[in-house]
């Protein structure tokens, strides 16, 4: 059996508008530039942002008024799921795919349910692990979880930090919803209606995964 893992956001939710808003507020409230706190916050986890671009605050009050901000716009933010995202993932096997998130559960349900998106049976969230994406602990878990050896994962991400967390968890990884290939990926497509003919094949191991694209 194959199994398929999916980042979330920039993968299955597009959510980069609120992702930016979100920090944009957040940095105003402590007088920081939101463009930089945004550029920081792209390639690191919350208390490693938190490091670098308010080393002088309280990391516990920065990451309680972040959470504040994120839950509000899991109420009342405005997003959507790419296309293609409901029907590929209703397509899937029930226990044959998982969500490898570095947001928090909560909020990924929230998301789901406001998107008509449907929810696996396993999340790995931010809480799930004490190490983020690149680590290659989010992926393992998923596929321990799941009972699927790294070799039978396909890995659909969006971000570097993704791609190289599944890479380093030794399973095939494919690109999204972006330009160019990301570096290391095994097929790149862009956008997840693309690939999700691709995937579904991967599921059902009626076709050949090895090619580059």
């Amino acid at each position: 059996m194959k199994f398929v893992l999916f980042d979330v956001d920039g993968t299955l939710i597009d959510a980069v508008d609120n992702q930016r808003r979100v920090w944009g507020v957040w940095a105003q409230r402590y007088g920081l530039d939101p463009d930089e706190v945004y550029r920081v916050a792209l390639r690191t986890r919350p208390m490693e942002t938190f490091a670098q671009v308010a080393a002088g605050r309280d990391p516990q009050e920065c990451l309680a008024r972040l959470h504040e901000l994120e839950d509000e716009d899991v109420r009342s933010g405005v997003y959507g799921a790419f296309e293609g995202a409901a029907e590929l993932l209703e397509a899937l096997p029930t226990g044959g795919w998982a969500l490898v998130t570095s947001n928090y559960e909560h909020r990924v349900r929230g998301r789901f349910a406001r998107t008509g998106l449907p929810v696996p049976e396993i999340i790995v969230d931010a809480a799930s692990v004490a190490e983020g994406k690149p680590s290659p602990v989010p992926y393992l878990l998923a596929a321990q979880r799941l009972g699927a050896a790294p070799q039978d994962c396909l890995v659909v991400e969006d971000a570097p930090t993704g791609v190289l967390s599944g890479l380093r968890a030794g399973m095939t990884v494919w690109g999204v919803n972006a330009p160019a290939a990301v570096d290391g990926v095994h097929r790149h497509f862009s956008s997840l209606g693309e690939a999700a003919a691709d995937i579904l094949a991967f599921a059902s191991g009626t076709r050949s995964h090895a090619a580059t694209q």
